[in-house]
């Protein structure tokens, strides 16, 4: 059985450590004893961590061998702003099929409300996607951005650049990927309800972008974001 994976607070050494509500969890729901073993994420590295102090608010880890963790190609997932519930649930979910970064867009369709209140949402968006991290055995969190103008998300050092289109028929995601097979990173569009406006695809494309489609059936926003992830790591991880 695979141990349960916490990215650390704290780290010096051979020793690390939970804190707050972070170790409240371990203490009270999963009522960590001393002597248990975790793998404990201490930087760049995954190493064994067995308790060696367990407090409500800090639990001590005493820091073995170093673990191997798997590579995975970089994503970047620009996810324009919608309801946030459902928000939410993409985030968790792309942040456990393995997204590097989520970029959060105030699009054309972007509700002017959720535009307005989407910064305030960022500290709660990196805790879902840390719990989300080391749920699913991550080594780090992706990150995730301050909300930016559409225009700015034009532009992006990836080789290749993927926008989903509900107007697109011809071109299907996994064709082109399997077309990039060798792509290391790549950047993944993924619009609000709605889709993306006409001038926000033509914006896409002059940028060269390419407008893909997962198929005939239409989407929510959170069911495409995680599709659509979920295709690239199956393909190209």
């Amino acid at each position: 059985m695979s141990r349960r994976r916490w990215i650390a607070d704290e780290f010096s050494g051979d020793r690390a450590a939970l804190v707050g509500e972070h170790a409240d969890h371990l203490v009270r729901v999963l009522r960590a004893r001393i002597g248990e073993d975790f793998d404990i994420v201490a930087g760049v590295s995954v190493r064994r961590g067995r308790i060696t102090s367990v407090k409500e608010d800090r639990v001590e880890f005493e820091l073995g061998e170093e673990i191997s963790a798997a590579g995975m190609i970089e994503i970047t997932l620009v996810l324009a702003i919608f309801k946030f519930d459902r928000m939410e649930w993409a985030i968790e979910k792309c942040t456990e099929l393995g997204v590097s970064r989520i970029v959060p867009v105030i699009s054309r369709r972007t509700d002017s409300h959720l535009a307005a209140a989407s910064a305030k949402r960022v500290e709660r968006w990196q805790r879902i996607a840390r719990q989300a991290s080391e749920q699913s055995r991550r080594t780090t969190p992706p990150e995730i951005l301050p909300p930016i103008r559409f225009a700015d998300a034009l532009t992006g050092a990836a080789a290749l650049r993927i926008v989903l289109a509900e107007s697109e028929e011809r071109t299907l995601l996994r064709d082109v990927l399997k077309s990039n097979a060798s792509a290391s990173a790549i950047i993944l569009a993924v619009g609000p309800e709605g889709g993306w406006t006409e001038d926000e695809l033509q914006s896409f494309r002059q940028a060269g972008w390419i407008s893909v489609s997962l198929g005939n059936t239409i989407l929510r926003a959170e069911t495409a974001a995680i599709a659509a992830t979920a295709v690239v790591t199956s393909s190209l991880c």
